[in-house]
């Protein structure tokens, strides 16, 4: 038994530790999840919170166009690519707004609409100016290339996003639970802030989330980067109903498919951006079944009947 211990334990460290203490690239991509699990996943929360899941979705795709008029003009310059992702993403929120504001439309509907022009628009721009497998690279990106560059992109990111996020707190609580009292309340601490409108809280929140979507293409794609954002979010809903619980566990479910996700892209040689958002997928399927709010407990607390 005791000659077993240091063969099972050399197993596990070749299999868990092994790869990061190897490879610099794991490492790196490593630490990128990481960063994109603790800006992006509590920023999924709040969407969910304020029933625009799919908004997430939509922005993710419709920075596309910046990212590919970035690649047109600098190649595959990260800093360009990111710029160019921003832009876009601030230019598609805008004109979403603009045109509920202006039409019968509302956001969401009016979004759903630019988003997917800005999409086809994008992979054309890619398609006829590039390879094949930039197409792929942008679209569910490589998290085991992430480089020097890319990995400073996406801490400065994530630090200013739980910074920001951090000192709008209050405020985006206010907007989500109740907008009407944060517009009339110029009372409290939140007044000064609360009198310029929910307005500028919800364009403030969906900064941020085009910013972690953009620091997020180059790891996970422009197509995935959203799935780190949001099937963690929509787990911890299941297991809390306090919103400081869901953010951490959010927070830590993206932790967990961050690194599961690599080391099996790893071992089982297979993309590494689908097998994160992977990883989180079946987290969220075993919270469905497990979770307080999922299937199971309800089947067992709801009565039966007897024949």
């Amino acid at each position: 038994m005791d000659a077993l211990l240091p063969s099972v334990w050399n197993v596990l460290f070749d299999v868990l530790i092994g790869p990061f203490a190897e490879f610099a690239f794991m490492r790196r991509a490593l630490v990128a999840t990481l960063a994109l699990s603790l800006s992006a996943a509590p920023l999924g929360v709040f969407l969910t919170l304020r029933r625009m899941s799919l908004m997430g979705d939509a922005l993710s795709h419709a920075v596309l166009p910046g990212v590919a008029i970035g690649y047109m003009v600098a190649g595959l310059s990260l800093s360009a690519m990111a710029l160019g992702g921003v832009l876009a993403g601030l230019l598609v929120v805008g004109l979403a707004g603009l045109v509920s504001k202006a039409t019968a439309l509302k956001e969401d509907a009016s979004l759903a609409a630019i988003y997917l022009v800005a999409l086809a628009l994008g992979v054309t721009l890619i398609s006829r100016h590039g390879t094949q497998l930039d197409l792929l690279h942008i679209l569910f990106g490589s998290a085991l290339g992430v480089d020097h560059a890319g990995l400073l992109l996406v801490a400065s990111v994530a630090t200013a996003s739980v910074l920001a996020l951090a000192l709008m707190y209050r405020g985006l609580v206010l907007e989500s639970f109740d907008p009407v009292f944060l517009n009339a309340n110029r009372r409290t601490r939140m007044g000064r802030w609360g009198s310029w409108g929910s307005w500028v809280w919800q364009q403030g929140f969906l900064m941020l989330v085009v910013v972690n979507l953009v620091a997020g293409f180059q790891t996970l794609g422009t197509l995935m980067a959203v799935g780190l954002m949001m099937l963690p979010a929509v787990s911890a809903r299941l297991w809390h109903d306090t919103l400081p619980a869901q953010l951490l566990n959010a927070s830590a479910q993206a932790l967990l498919a961050g690194v599961a996700g690599l080391l099996l892209s790893y071992h089982l040689d297979t993309p590494s951006g689908p097998t994160i958002i992977g990883c989180a997928g079946a987290l969220y399927f075993g919270s469905l079944l497990l979770a307080p709010g999922g299937w199971r407990p309800r089947w067992w607390t709801t009565p039966h009947r007897v024949a």
